[in-house]
Parts: structure tokens; sequence; C-alpha cells
């Protein structure tokens, strides 16, 4: 199995108008291995596809934004190398939400109104994804999220939104039962205020209660410099087990409060909150032995082992890998669909036939499924995120995870399942 994943950033590059000076300062801030797409292979003067990115570069959330970045420029260099699509080139438009919905929905709304994307990907935080969601299914622009908020795809977006990430559902349940398993009995969470907390404390209160335990949680307000009213709160309940569920600002606070408070219980968060970026940026008792959930890349695959070395990283989160597949599968969708004037309708339509097709043959090299595309042949296309199979909803099937924990200032692999 891979190391465990790196979560420090590399310089990203941030655009929302293309041209190659932009590609080539991309790539090389990503160590991409690639060049710029041979203009042979491209119809000469062909309007590029343009596809929009919005992702947390700055804020609260923005861990994983200069990678996501590299990525989505590898993809867009590997698509165009190979040919684009129909010999168009393809333009990825990375724009910056700042970790803010209100800034996503300005992003949102220039990538579509004004630059004409036909999909939009990387939409990491639950509330940034809430926010621009209608956006994109109001005006027939495919969405894809890295986003686990349940409502998310229970709105009425008509098949618009593919989200690439497991649930909360799924990621609350896999976190009880973990804390479980470790001899727990007695859950407190301590979270912000987001789209998933309150499902969170349901999901694993739940779980404890029906183990004969008992599950409690407490929702705190961001950005505060102490937590210390709220961790003596939650200390009363006598916890072995403290769930965290806020990003790395917030949960830097916390740890730090839980340390000074003598709290000698377990500790788990999820990726976005105990990651490498929070280790590094706390004393290592502070979070020394805090455990992690982390959504798994496909750490086995050629796909993956190929896009890290393209940046030239020993690891690579999930978040990033989803993001280049986001990139990836708006190409594949409309090469398969063979139409005039590329369409987010077009994307929505064709995703499933180009990832899904138990008959397809299995790909993951984007230049190869372009190809066997133009010949007519059907492809099960897997990513460096791995399998990307969608229920009716949009939601992505068959997920892994990662479960890590902070030994000595360094994220640890304990197993993945």
């Amino acid at each position: 199995m891979a190391r465990a994943q790196s979560t420090k950033q590399n310089k990203g590059i941030v655009t929302s108008k293309f041209d190659r000076r932009d590609f080539l300062v991309g790539a090389a801030g990503a160590g991409s291995l690639a060049t710029f797409w041979p203009r042979a292979v491209l119809a000469q003067g062909a309007q590029p596809i343009k596809i929009g990115i919005v992702i947390p570069l700055t804020g609260a959330t923005s861990q994983f934004g200069a990678t996501m970045s590299a990525a989505a420029k590898i993809a867009e260099s590997d698509i165009n190398a190979a040919g684009g699509v129909a010999g168009r080139p393809i333009q990825v438009l990375i724009e910056d939400d700042q970790s803010n919905p209100e800034a996503a929905v300005r992003a949102a709304r220039k990538l579509i109104d004004v630059d004409k994307v036909v999909s939009i990907g990387g939409s990491y935080a639950s509330a940034v994804t809430s926010a621009i969601a209608p956006l994109c299914y109001e005006s027939k622009t495919a969405l894809f999220t890295s986003s686990g908020a349940d409502s998310i795809t229970k709105t009425p977006h008509n098949g618009y939104i593919f989200r690439t990430s497991p649930t909360v559902t799924l990621q609350g349940t896999r976190v009880g039962r973990y804390a479980l398993e470790l001899g727990a009995r007695k859950m407190f969470f301590l979270g912000p205020q987001t789209p998933f907390a309150q499902s969170y404390i349901d999901i694993i209160s739940k779980l404890f209660k029906d183990a004969g335990g008992s599950g409690q949680g407490l929702i705190y307000e961001d950005k505060r410099a102490s937590y210390r009213t709220e961790i003596d709160q939650a200390l009363r309940t006598n916890p072995d087990v403290i769930v965290l569920g806020g990003y790395v600002p917030d949960t830097s606070v916390v740890l730090k409060d839980l340390y000074r408070a003598g709290f000698g219980g377990k500790k788990i968060g999820f990726s976005f909150g105990v990651n490498q970026v929070l280790a590094d940026g706390v004393p290592h008792e502070v979070s020394e032995g805090t455990a992690s959930l982390v959504p798994s890349a496909s750490e086995d695959s050629t796909a993956y082992k190929t896009l890290i070395g393209k940046m030239g990283r020993p690891a690579l989160d999930s978040y990033s890998c989803q993001v280049y597949d986001h990139v990836v599968l708006t190409a594949l969708a409309l090469a398969q669909a063979a139409v005039a004037s590329p369409s987010g309708t077009a994307v929505r339509d064709t995703v499933r036939a180009i990832s899904q097709d138990a008959k397809g043959e299995k790909v993951s090299d984007v230049a190869k499924a372009l190809k066997l595309i133009a010949d007519k042949k059907p492809i099960n296309y897997d990513g460096p995120s791995g399998p990307l199979e969608f229920a009716a909803n949009g939601d992505v099937e068959g997920v892994f995870f990662r479960y890590e924990q902070v030994q000595k200032g360094k994220m640890s692999l304990l197993k993945v399942a």
C-alpha cells in the first residue's frame, strides 16, 4: 500500500483566462511531466470546450486547493495531448471559492454566465456545493463534487450532479464504528455549524446507543480563539472519545483546548480537519494519537501512480484525484456524445456510458479512452480516484477509506477498508 498521504501544498495556478503562458506556469507549479499539446493534432482554429473548476485556494478548507488546481491542469494537458474532444481543445478555468459560499456563488455565476462552461468540478466544502448546486442544475451545467453532505444529491437536480466522494452518512457510520472498535462507549461530537454537523451527531450517536453506549454533540460558533467553554461542557459527560467535526483552523484550537484540559481519551476526526496540515501547525503533543478517516484514492492503480508521477509527489489526497477525474469524465462524456454543440446535458446523459458500462473495456489512460471512443468501442473508465459508478441520485458507489493517525507529527497509515 502507498505511504501515508502528504497534504503539503505546492504552488497552484489560478486561471480564469487560458493562454500558453498560464498553462506552462501551471504545469511547472504542478511538477508535471506533461507538455503543451501538439497543435497538429487539434483542429486549426477550433474553439475550446470550457470546463470550470471551483476549489478552495484560500480560506479554512484550502489544505487541498493547490494540488486540486495542479491535478485539473494535468487533466487538461493529458486530454489535449491526445487531440482533445473531436479535435477541439478543452480549457480548464479555475476559480477560488475562498472556502466561502458567497464567493463560490460569484465564481460559479462567472463560469456559467460569462465563460459558458459545460461543467463545474472541484466543489469541495459542502456549504459551497449547497450554494452553487442550484445555479448548476437550473442552467443545465453538470456539477461534479467532492462534498459529502447527503442533502446535495437530494435536491431536484435532474441528474446534473455527480458526487465522487463518500456521503456524510457513510463517513459518519465508518467513524462511529471505528470508535466502537477501539472500545469507546461514550461519544461526544464537537464541530462548527455546517450542512453536515447535525447529521454526524445523529448518525454516530445512534450507533453508540444501539451498542449500549451513549452519544451527544455540540455545534459551536466558528472562528473563535478558544473553545474551552464547549470543551468543559463536553468533558462533563465523561466521554471516552471526542469526534472532531471541524476544519483545520477550528480543529487546531479545539485540540489545544482538549490538551490543556487534560483529556486523555480517544480523538477521531475527518480528513478535512485532521491531516498533515493540522499536524504541521500544532505542537506534536497536542495532536499525538488523533485519528482520521480519509476517503482513499485508488492507490494501487496505474492511473494513481501515473498522476502522482506527473505531479512529482510520493502520494496524493483523494480530493485532488477526484478533480482530475472531474475534468476527464467531462471530456470523455462529450467525446462519447459526439454532439455538434457540447453541453452540460450531453455530459449528464453520457457520463454513465463511459464510466460504468459493464461491457466496456476497462481503461484509465485518457488517450487510450479517447481513441477507443473514436473507434466506436465501449469503455469503462476508472481514474486515480477509483471506480466511478454512480447511483441513480448521482452518488458514487464502492468507495474505500484510509484510517490514519498522527504519530510524532506525521500522518501514519493504520489500515485501508
